[in-house]
């Protein structure tokens, strides 16, 4: 098929949805003639027939779409996925259907990924567009330049250039999030009063390691896993090397996982990771360690759960997708929503200049520990 008339049924497609046509008579388009379902048309601010469909509110159009291959997660000129459209319109059965898709969609990524072997290839998962720069390449990534400065609206924040744009690898805002997770961490713990044993996966600025230092009781063992060569210098030049009960690890969690400094430990009583540049996949990878790293029942796990969360939709499906994986390798989750420190009249001033990575209105605060028998 020529591209000039596939446009023009893709166009005729969207249209017939918005007219809200008879179902037959859109399905004949589809199966009959062939109408693109990957189209977006520019002239209706890029929306496909699954975004016109939601907007339609019609659930048995919905269905179809997804089944006849619809992409679940194409965004209009708005950056909207049909399930946001769905969202905003108060439509919960069909942005489940629609978010429902892609989790089933992601999964299947995830096992296609792990059956091939794909371990060591840029990840399959497909809600993001590919990014070699240093905000979506590891490697890219640690072989670059970091800033550690203080803004102009007196936050501290490290960044990283990604392209043409500044990227913050840690911003200072986050320290309210940081503070609820070390509260939920620790709080009630068992070994609490003798000192936790903590082990945290990319320190960044540092908050979270300064929060469980500055437990009443700090931890009788603190290990920080750190790969970059200016975080490391950072470190250095604030005296973590120094610190009492601190063990810092330089290198990739991926090759250090089994050394004598963690493995050797017998297992942590806090675990928590919040590395820079990785992907759902990697994620996925340290999940699979975590029952491994803890010492019993007690111990707890967390993660910065910000992948996605410029978008509704995709926050949702890696929230629910970290879930179920999480479940997979014997984990029970505890989610609580903390309010975004962001969503004040001070959002512009604390992401400055910086590309913002966190728009979701609440962050969804994950404390996995191991599911009873």
């Amino acid at each position: 098929m020529e591209i000039s008339p596939a446009l023009e049924l893709g166009k005729r497609l969207i249209r017939s949805i918005l007219d809200f046509d008879s179902l037959d008579s859109i399905n004949q388009l589809i199966n009959a003639e062939s109408a693109p379902l990957w189209y977006q048309d520019p002239e209706e601010g890029g929306i496909s027939a699954l975004h016109a469909a939601a907007f339609a509110e019609n659930f048995e159009l919905v269905k179809l779409l997804i089944t006849k291959g619809a992409m679940w997660n194409a965004i209009d000129s708005l950056n909207n996925t049909a399930a946001d459209i769905a969202l905003s319109m108060n439509n919960a059965k069909i942005y489940e259907h629609v978010r429902n898709a892609g989790i089933r969609s992601e999964m299947l990524l995830t096992l296609l990924s792990t059956k091939s072997s794909l371990n060591d290839t840029e990840s399959t998962m497909i809600l993001k567009s590919e990014d070699d720069t240093a905000a979506g390449s590891s490697d890219e990534y640690l072989s670059s330049k970091l800033t550690f400065k203080t803004d102009e609206y007196g936050q501290d924040i490290c960044v990283v250039n990604a392209g043409e744009d500044e990227v913050g690898v840690m911003m200072g805002w986050e320290k309210e999030i940081m503070e609820e997770t070390v509260r939920r961490l620790t709080e009630d713990h068992d070994n609490l009063q003798e000192g936790l044993k903590v082990l945290n996966i990319g320190f960044g600025l540092g908050i979270i390691d300064s929060l469980f230092q500055a437990l009443d009781t700090p931890p009788s063992l603190h290990v920080i896993i750190e790969a970059h060569p200016d975080v490391l210098a950072h470190m250095r030049i604030q005296g973590w090397y120094d610190k009492s009960n601190v063990r810092i690890v330089e290198g990739k969690w991926q090759d250090v996982m089994s050394s004598e400094d963690v493995a050797g430990v017998g297992g942590f009583d806090v675990v928590y990771t919040d590395t820079f540049s990785e992907d759902y996949m990697a994620l996925k990878e340290f999940f699979d360690l975590v029952p491994d790293l803890l010492s019993g029942p007690e111990s707890r796990f967390s993660f910065f759960n910000g992948l996605g969360a410029t978008n509704l939709t995709f926050y949702d499906v890696y929230t629910r997708l970290s879930d179920l994986h999480l479940s997979d390798v014997g984990l029970e989750v505890g989610w609580s929503d903390v309010d975004n420190p962001l969503n004040d009249e001070r959002r512009k001033e604390r992401w400055g200049k910086t590309r913002e990575y966190f728009t979701a209105p609440v962050y969804r605060l994950p404390i996995a520990r191991m599911a009873l028998m």
